[in-house]
């Protein structure tokens, strides 16, 4: 995620009207959001984000919801118009947009750990610190966006979601050990689900693959892939397939070179327990 200093934005107007239209469609055809949810395969929670204009609707997503709504296509030409307010960094929308609708989803880190894997307490400690300073207000809205977009866990069970980062990440103790240990337990926790992985890269390897720096990597339902590199208050969007074949064997590379996912949660294991 980005770590723009902005706070996430308010609803776009074109997000309230596309939420607006849909919520008529699915009252028109006498659905709750309880009940049209499962038809579209996502959680009520998504179907009222949407709604209230807070939620770029995915593709498929929309495609769902014209059939089971039987739109007209209002649904799918409204979709063409919604893009986030400008105020969340315009090299990390496009991101942020295609993420919501990946198959795979693929990221290295070695700064922090990964915004879909944070704590609140981790979360907070980062924005607490960040220079020049949030407002509380202004951390409080972070501190939302990033729960809202960690709901992609659990609400695209088929998306494979695989992460390798640096051992030392954990080990800076960011928050304190309180802080850590209850972010090494809600790793554990989300790489207990089927569609995530998690790979440590050990202090003891010298070197490999991501020294150049963090990096992701998506497929979409098209099957087409994309990257993004992040640095300081910058990042940049790739689509070239030349870029993202170096991007994919230097991950696959970081796979071979880190621990297993078995030996990784062995490692956090241990590292919780000499908390």
């Amino acid at each position: 995620m980005t770590n723009s200093t902005a706070n996430e934005p308010e609803p776009s107007d074109s997000l309230k009207t596309f939420g607006l239209v849909h919520k008529a469609f699915r009252k028109r055809a006498g659905l709750t959001q309880e009940e049209f949810a499962p038809l579209v395969r996502y959680q009520p929670g998504t179907v009222a984000s949407i709604e209230q204009g807070r939620r770029l609707p995915p593709r498929v997503y929309v495609e769902r919801a014209e059939e089971v709504l039987d739109a007209f296509g209002v649904l799918r030409a409204a979709a063409k118009y919604a893009t986030r307010q400008p105020g969340l960094a315009s090299w990390f929308r496009r991101w942020a947009d295609l993420e919501e609708q990946a198959i795979s989803l693929y990221t290295f880190e070695n700064r922090l750990v990964p915004g879909l894997l944070q704590t609140e307490e981790y979360s907070r400690t980062l924005f607490n610190e960040r220079l020049p300073v949030l407002t509380d207000a202004q951390i409080e809205a972070q501190l939302i966006a990033r729960a809202e977009r960690q709901r992609l866990l659990t609400e695209l069970p088929n998306t494979v979601f695989s992460f390798i980062i640096e051992e030392h990440i954990i080990q800076r103790g960011t928050g304190g050990p309180e802080a850590t240990r209850a972010l090494i337990d809600h790793v554990l926790a989300v790489t207990e689900l089927r569609n995530v992985e998690l790979q440590l890269m050990p202090a003891s390897r010298r070197i490999h693959a991501g020294l150049n720096g963090p990096l992701q990597l998506l497929e979409t339902s098209d099957n087409e892939w994309f990257g993004y590199c992040e640095g300081q208050e910058s990042g940049q969007f790739v689509a070239s397939p030349k870029t993202i074949s170096v991007l994919h064997m230097r991950y696959a590379k970081l796979r071979s070179q880190a621990l297993t996912p078995d030996e990784s949660r062995s490692l956090l294991e241990r590292m919780r327990g000499a908390l």
